[in-house]
């Protein structure tokens, strides 16, 4: 691939948002160098409005000159664009498509109760979303198990983070911070694989560099509650 190809890629994101980290670990993960740009999200800018006008929102990849939202979609992009190891996805149809439905699963059902749980105030309405999440992440420990007959999902590939595990990492990798300030959201009694996965991948050196610092994290937390 000629160098000319890994030129003109730049990320608009914020260092509060895990969708932006998933993108800084897979371009990093490829070895592609890039530009990145923190966007206000309280304040976008016009070229953040003009790259992304139907979501409005980060992440977004500039790729000479062409924008690309959506954090999944990135993701593919990326690995179809830089199709250099290691890949994200795998090359079988079967095993992809299954990866892509747990991915999506995670996004659609997983991170809507992280977000519900941290807009809601303690008492029941908290303790019944904490709950519903351990229920909805065994749904995912055991469907995983199920679909690659294995005891945990490819998180990995080899030694390097594959899609799923990007997927994951970006999100819940922060847990320690929610725990910090205001609330146990994932309990090892409830969904110990699970747990065990998350604590695996934060060993990974590019899930810890592309974290957002613990202390901002638990601040904003915080926030939250005020």
């Amino acid at each position: 691939m000629e160098q000319s190809d890994h030129e003109g890629v730049v990320i608009y994101g914020s260092w509060i948002s895990s969708l932006t980290a998933r993108v800084k670990i897979a371009l990093k993960l490829k070895g592609i160098d890039y530009e990145y740009v923190e966007e206000d999200i309280t304040n976008k800018s016009q070229m953040l409005l003009s790259y992304n006008p139907v979501h409005k929102q980060v992440p977004i990849l500039v790729h000479q000159g062409r924008p690309v939202v959506e954090s999944q979609v990135i993701l593919e992009y990326i690995d179809e664009n830089w199709s250099n190891a290691p890949k994200l996805l795998p090359e079988d149809p079967y095993e992809k498509a299954k990866i892509r439905f747990w991915a999506k699963f995670f996004d659609d059902k997983i991170i809507p109760v992280i977000q519900a749980i941290l807009r809601s105030k303690s008492g029941e309405g908290r303790e019944s979303l904490i709950q519903e999440l351990s229920e909805t992440i065994k749904v995912f420990e055991e469907g995983t198990k199920r679909d690659f007959g294995q005891e945990s999902p490819p998180l990995f590939n080899g030694d390097s983070l594959g899609f799923l595990g990007i997927v994951v990492s970006s999100y819940v990798c922060s847990y320690k911070a929610i725990h910090e300030a205001f609330s146990t959201i994932l309990i090892a009694e409830k969904n110990p694989a699970f747990l065990s996965w998350v604590n695996e991948l934060l060993e990974h050196p590019l899930v810890e560099e592309t974290q957002p610092p613990h202390d901002k994290l638990v601040a904003r937390f915080k926030l939250l509650q005020a």
